[in-house]
């Protein structure tokens, strides 16, 4: 459960609001993080700490695009199509990526690592093609640096994965 494995960040969020109703997109990232999407049962465990319905906080992580609802792969790959990316050769560059990792719209690869979605507006559009990584933008994109970005998240996960086996994982 979320308030007992992180009692002290829970309370420091709290602090930052007069009324703990306010926190609830703080610990929906807090529970994304620990979940690895806001799970049902998490909506519940939050509505509990602020006071309120889990109908309310659903909403709330349903509403907004950066809460993940099912789950995704471990590098949520987010690439803006809109108008002004598309003139730059955003369309081109996601059909790329998703051929380059044999998926579809939408789609996470077998292994788990990549979930693959486009998006309208991340607000770059003079940096296009782009795309948001677990929230971490990567702007001027062509697809050799996209596979060496690939390979570098393949390589990181693998880190994590060995460190987690033997119980001495990185913070991520």
């Amino acid at each position: 459960m979320l308030k007992d494995k992180y009692a002290d960040r829970i309370e420091k969020i709290f602090a930052k609001y007069a009324d703990k109703r306010s926190a609830v997109m703080s610990l929906l990232y807090l529970a994304q993080e620990e979940y690895g999407y806001v799970t049902e049962d998490a909506c519940a465990e939050i509505a509990a700490l602020i006071g309120t319905d889990p109908t309310q906080v659903r909403s709330i992580a349903g509403f907004y695009t950066m809460f993940r609802e099912e789950p995704k792969g471990r590098y949520w790959l987010q690439v803006c199509t809109d108008l002004p990316c598309a003139l730059r050769g955003a369309d081109k560059f996601y059909e790329e990526l998703l051929q380059e990792l044999g998926i579809e719209d939408g789609g996470t690869t077998p292994d788990g690592m990549f979930t693959v979605e486009h998006v309208m507006c991340l607000a770059a559009c003079d940096r296009a093609p782009m795309l948001q990584c677990n929230f971490h933008y990567h702007e001027h994109l062509d697809m050799d640096t996209m596979r060496a970005l690939i390979a570098q998240w393949r390589a990181e996960a693998g880190v994590l994965a060995e460190a987690a086996a033997v119980g001495d994982a990185p913070a991520e």
